[in-house]
């Protein structure tokens, strides 16, 4: 697993970095580290390998949604992590236990991509706007239903999880990238991820860390293309902020 760290509190660690890059990162607060996803399965020991490096236990591991490739390793840690909380959103928290009923006000469209059922289940959910450690609760829907971003307000990093990705260029999530087409395909509504891009890009990020692919530093102006690329992609003949 990759680890490369970017400032002073955050570190991505990176499975299959050159083929089909699967992102997990770690936040330092003053009591520990703060996980953000874990993987795909297999992944906890080099999590826990980089928790030592970094000289610090893991307190707690968020969820920013409940797909496969960002909850596969989440029973082991929560085994091997008994103590540390486990957060996700109320709404995604359903599909941790095999609920994957669309609520009567959701868009009825139908759910995409791999959904896993765990064992174990969240000590406490996310709403917008609650803080965890020192990072601030974005509801991010779109993605999936209940997706959450997290910003670091101490040096202005966005955790988007598949909100947006840098993979193959950066891209607004359910825009379709070729020669990286994952998690477009695995986008449940896109109309709605555009409306969340909209608002994370409204927070003014100095850097951007996604899901899949390379964080990028300074991402506002490449946020504004791919917004409105995203927009072009649903009709829109407006570009972003007009």
């Amino acid at each position: 697993m990759r680890n490369t760290t970017y400032g002073a509190y955050l570190t991505q660690l990176t499975r299959f970095p050159r083929v089909f890059p699967v992102n997990c990162y770690l936040v330092r607060e003053d009591d520990g580290l703060t996980l953000i996803d874990t993987g795909i399965p297999g992944s906890a020991p080099a999590i826990l390998a980089a928790a030592e490096r970094l000289g610090q236990p893991i307190r707690r591991i968020v969820l920013t949604h409940a797909h496969g490739d960002h909850l596969g390793s989440l029973d082991a840690l929560h085994q091997l992590l008994p103590a540390a909380a486990v957060l996700i959103s109320a709404r995604d928290a359903r599909f941790l236990a095999g609920d994957r009923h669309l609520d009567p006000d959701e868009p009825q469209t139908p759910l995409r991509g791999g959904y896993q059922t765990t064992t174990t289940r969240p000590t406490a959910t996310l709403s917008d706007g609650d803080r965890v450690g020192s990072l601030q609760v974005i509801d991010a829907p779109g993605h999936t239903p209940g997706h959450l971003a997290l910003l670091d307000p101490r040096d202005g990093t966005l955790i988007a999880g598949d909100a947006f990705q840098t993979r193959a260029g950066l891209a607004v999530a359910g825009t379709l990238r070729p020669l990286f087409p994952f998690p477009a395909l695995a986008t449940w509504h896109r109309p709605t991820a555009l409306a969340t891009a909209r608002r994370l890009r409204a927070l003014a990020p100095t850097r951007l860390a996604v899901g899949h692919g390379d964080v990028l530093e300074q991402p506002l102006a490449a946020l504004d293309q791919a917004i409105a690329a995203a927009a072009r992609g649903l009709g829109e003949t407006r570009s972003y902020g007009a």
